[in-house]
């Protein structure tokens, strides 16, 4: 099957974009991970499916799969090279765009400057809707959050804030991304047993209260330069720890993303992202036959 794609990357994050709003390709999870090689494929951190509404209320549904072919729920660095996509190819003159994904809708708009801003909807502290088993462990307090204590080979242990921003996220605070236990904490944390769905490990360096460093080992990818939501779950996470302000630059291996949350006695403000949203190339590809 011979397939168009878009090559496009949002801080350093890339994706394989198709377009799927005239019928479905039907790929597997295999073909997925084929068209994310880096090697024998296109190359990306994830392949994001566009898709017209599905129901009213909406202007078109997206489908992420990681490079591991395994579908994930959200991606803020793919929901703006989405927009940037659908706006790109004359989908839509509209702005802003409200998009299905797997567990929501979310809104993205074009700014002036070429950024593109998302709403990513509230963050979600229910440990069983993250999903996390606190069974047997009990959280230490910490300003208006709590961190909990994961055991890792080694004997090491890794104090971690929880919560999901549509996908599951734990945030672990460090001194300093550069030497921090990315490639030998990651792997552990992504596919701790607490995590029954796996998690994305934030590596979060506080600078001062208006600027993060941040690193994320990303579930079923691996390191990659930026992570949309996880940039959001780590500013988040920093608020109510009593670290951060409101608004935060999140500083990641691939360029600077803008956080935003106005955090209330609810916790259930929206967080609002800005970044970039790069076309890369465009191509086709022969994509083989693979259960």
């Amino acid at each position: 099957m011979r397939v168009h794609f878009t090559k496009m990357q949002g801080a350093g994050n890339d994706f394989v974009v198709l377009d799927e709003t005239r019928g479905r390709l039907g790929l597997s999870a295999a073909q997925y991970r084929f068209l994310a090689d880096r090697h024998f494929g296109v190359g990306a951190d994830q392949i994001l499916s566009v898709r017209p509404a599905p129901s009213e209320g909406v202007d078109f549904e997206y489908v992420i799969h990681n490079a591991d072919g395994g579908e994930v729920e959200h991606c803020g660095n793919g929901a703006r090279c989405f927009v940037r996509y659908v706006r790109d190819k004359g989908l839509t003159d509209l702005n802003p765009v409200r998009v299905k994904v797997k567990h929501g809708e979310i809104s993205l708009s074009l700014n002036e400057d070429g950024r593109v801003t998302v709403d990513m909807g509230a963050p979600i502290f229910d440990l069983a809707r993250v999903p996390f088993d606190a069974a047997g462990q009990t959280p230490v307090p910490m300003g208006n959050f709590e961190r909990w204590s994961l055991p890792l080979a080694a004997g090491d242990v890794a104090p971690v804030a929880v919560l999901s921003m549509g996908n599951p996220h734990a945030v672990l605070l460090v001194d300093n991304v550069d030497t921090a236990p990315v490639s030998t904490w990651g792997p552990q944390i992504e596919r701790h047993a607490q995590f029954p769905a796996r998690v994305n490990a934030g590596f979060l360096q506080v600078v001062d209260r208006a600027h993060v460093r941040l690193r994320v080992y990303e579930r079923g990818v691996g390191e990659t330069l930026a992570c949309g939501t996880g940039a959001c779950a780590a500013v988040v996470a920093g608020i109510r720890l009593g670290l951060l302000d409101g608004r935060v630059d999140v500083e990641t291996r691939g360029g600077r993303l803008t956080i935003a949350w106005g955090d209330n006695a609810a916790h259930d403000a929206p967080v609002f992202m800005t970044g970039p949203a790069t076309s890369v190339f465009e191509g086709e590809i022969d994509v083989p036959e693979l259960a």
